[in-house]
């Protein structure tokens, strides 16, 4: 066994891997950049070496910098996670050149399914079936404008060299072809290197499922049975499941016979997973995807329903050990689903959110298991991808599953930040989550966009203010009169409570009246909207509603409070009545510029001051977490000016492009 090993990665996957390092004695090196130097996965390892900058390219894809700190401290071995260098040839070609394992599959393996047009062929020449498509290497506009037609609408452009979604296009009809063309090749260019394309025809109903495979250096291999990654939102899985739920006999085991043959033409000798898609409106037609070389985000699902650790498997198997088990020795039991837990805001398009993590919490509930890259001493910066954590579930059958992983997803406390909790959670109640699944699950249940209930928002608004407005009157003073919240008058049953007037909203431009009637030190009512919003005080602190849900306070100020309650963090600004008066109608009008329609880097710019530009066209883009937004000119004009320089951190609603105003 290795004695000491690098981790390439960060996040929830560097901490998932050390965690069986510990098991098996190994000691783990932690690699970080300027942006992760207190992150939680530098703080658990033994040795943490400084790679570079925040950007990635300077320290989390600088082979160099790894490779340097690997050699100088003694590694033996290199585990490159997933994302990042997982899958690229110069990892495993330094490793190969420095003596040091690379704990993955060889390399002719990561080189034959790196690109999605190469791996369609390798798939075609196993007898895989591959969705009806082009992926020639003529790239030429014309050539690509031809198959497009020959295809038909609608249809799919794919980056060869990449996932996630990024460079992925649908389109709809021939007159937008050439437009989402180039637009596909710069996102492929800016995540990849490679702009490379590949075009599929749009299959109306796909589901999207898996097959783990797992294999050694002398010939052995195995699978590991099938996963569900339908529910995902911009093609990014968001909720996993073994084994798949509504699916024939037929058709499981044709996935894993076109697993295992295409593993086995290309020798392959670790953890990797086979990726489809079936055709819901054809009995569950299966076509080969993509093949994933490295670990999954996944995984754990599988580990749940097998028994079996996938990073020590990897391990073992990068030393050359043979599997101690054959096929038949596998067995599947139970059922295990996962969500992801990303710091995102899903009524808002899915923005990025980001910032200091004031409190984290775990559930220890029977049966949940979580993967965490994040404590209560985290930084959510924009450099990196958005999940934060990964709840995962397992019971005797799904429902069992299902319910555990509900209250899982509600139970982890997050504050600081925004997160996915409430979307989670809502999937996981909806009935559609029993039918047969596909990649237009959100799209369906939702037709405009997950909303949270106005009803809970509204409480936590009220209970954002209760909170406030207690804590300002027991500071205020320590006079005994000023610290009372309210008083009886001649020793009478009746009780005059004191009123305070706020102001509440996520934003000081979405501030809104409620009026805060406080009785005593622990009972509060909240005047909102025509409705009374009564709560109790609690010993603990949090504020609990008459609907019975608790409300736990943090990061308070003289500005605003944050609430947190059943997995939903909101910070809340909060201000006196008669102070916020003056400020209404302060904001300008910016809707003759380009602003940051959510936090992040702005990573391109289009346009110089000076150009002349029509309404729609592209002229920047923004990078949160790993995703690229592009924003189009509102009007047609000139611009006028850049205040931002490419490579700077921007919070929403900063002004990217100025243009001049029109003149006659």
């Amino acid at each position: 066994m290795f004695t000491r090993l690098l981790i390439a990665n960060r996040g929830e996957i560097a901490c998932r891997i050390t965690r069986t390092c510990r098991r098996l004695g190994i000691e783990v090196i932690a690699v970080y950049s300027d942006a992760d130097a207190g992150a939680r996965h530098v703080r658990e390892a033994d040795v943490a070496v400084r790679i570079g900058t925040a950007h990635a390219r300077d320290s989390y894809l600088n082979v160099d910098a790894i490779m340097k700190a690997a050699i100088e401290h003694g590694a033996q071995a290199v585990h490159p996670g997933y994302g990042f260098l997982s899958e690229k040839l110069e990892l495993i070609d330094a490793c190969a050149q420095a003596g040091i394992v690379f704990v993955g599959p060889h390399r002719q393996a990561i080189a034959s399914m790196g690109s999605k047009i190469e791996s369609k062929r390798i798939a075609r020449a196993a007898g895989v079936a591959c969705v009806p498509g082009y992926d020639g290497d003529d790239q030429s506009d014309a050539r690509l404008l031809e198959e497009g037609q020959r295809i038909g609408f609608p249809l799919l452009i794919k980056a060869s060299a990449g996932g996630g979604g990024k460079g992925m296009r649908r389109v709809n009809d021939a007159a937008a072809l050439a437009t989402q063309l180039n637009a596909a090749r710069r996102e492929a260019s800016a995540a990849f290197g490679d702009d490379k394309v590949l075009m599929e025809r749009y299959i109306q109903r796909p589901r999207h499922l898996e097959v783990q495979l797992l294999g050694d250096r002398h010939g052995g291999l195995v699978h590991l049975f099938e996963r569900e990654c339908s529910i995902q939102r911009n093609y990014q899985k968001i909720i996993e499941e073994a084994p798949a739920n509504n699916l024939s006999d037929e058709v499981r085991e044709t996935l894993y016979g076109a697993a295992v043959a295409l593993g086995r033409s290309i020798g392959y000798d670790s953890t990797g997973t086979v990726e489809f898609v079936l055709d819901a409106d054809d009995d569950d037609r299966p076509y080969f995807l993509e093949m994933n070389t490295r670990l999954q985000v996944e995984h754990p699902v599988t580990e749940m329903t097998t028994g079996l650790d996938l990073v020590e498997q990897q391990i073992r198997s990068a030393l050359g050990e043979a599997l101690a088990f054959r096929q038949q020795d596998i067995k599947l039991r139970g059922w295990a689903i996962e969500a992801r837990i990303n710091a995102e805001i899903p009524e808002d398009e899915f923005a990025a959110s980001f910032g200091q993590v004031h409190a984290y919490q775990e559930s220890s509930d029977s049966g949940l298991r979580i993967d965490s890259g994040v404590d209560d001493r985290s930084e959510i910066t924009p450099h990196y991808d958005s999940m934060l954590a990964k709840v995962i579930a397992f019971g005797g059958t799904r429902e069992v599953a299902q319910r555990r992983l509900r209250e899982g997803v509600r139970s982890l406390r997050i504050e600081g930040v925004r997160t996915n909790q409430g979307m989670l959670a809502a999937i996981l109640t909806h009935s559609a989550f029993s039918n047969v699944l596909t990649t237009g699950f959100l799209a369906d249940v939702f037709p405009g966009g997950w909303q949270p209930e106005g009803s809970r928002v509204q409480e936590q608004r009220c209970a954002a203010a209760a909170a406030w407005v207690t804590s300002q009157m027991q500071a205020r003073s320590d006079r005994p009169l000023d610290c009372l919240a309210g008083f009886r008058l001649g020793g009478g049953s009746t009780v005059r409570p004191a009123r305070c007037a706020v102001r509440v909203g996520p934003t000081t431009a979405e501030l809104e009246n409620i009026h805060v009637d406080c009785f005593d030190a622990s009972q509060v009512v909240c005047h909102y909207d025509d409705a009374l919003h009564p709560f109790t005080r609690a010993p603990d602190g949090s504020l609990v509603a008459t609907s019975g849900r608790r409300y736990h306070l943090s990061s308070m100020t003289m500005e605003g409070v944050g609430v947190w309650c059943d997995g939903d963090y909101r910070a809340w600004t909060v201000a006196p009545d008669v102070a916020t008066r003056a400020d209404e109608g302060a904001l300008s009008d910016s809707s003759d510029n380009v602003a940051a329609a959510l936090p992040g880097v702005l990573s391109e710019l289009f346009v110089k001051p000076g150009d002349k530009v029509a309404a729609g066209t592209p002229v920047a883009v923004i990078e949160a977490m790993k995703l690229f937004h592009t924003l189009d000119a509102p009007r047609d004009g000139t611009v006028e000016s850049l205040p931002i320089a490419c490579g700077a951190t921007v919070n929403r609603g900063t002004i990217l492009v100025a243009f001049a105003p029109i003149t006659n």
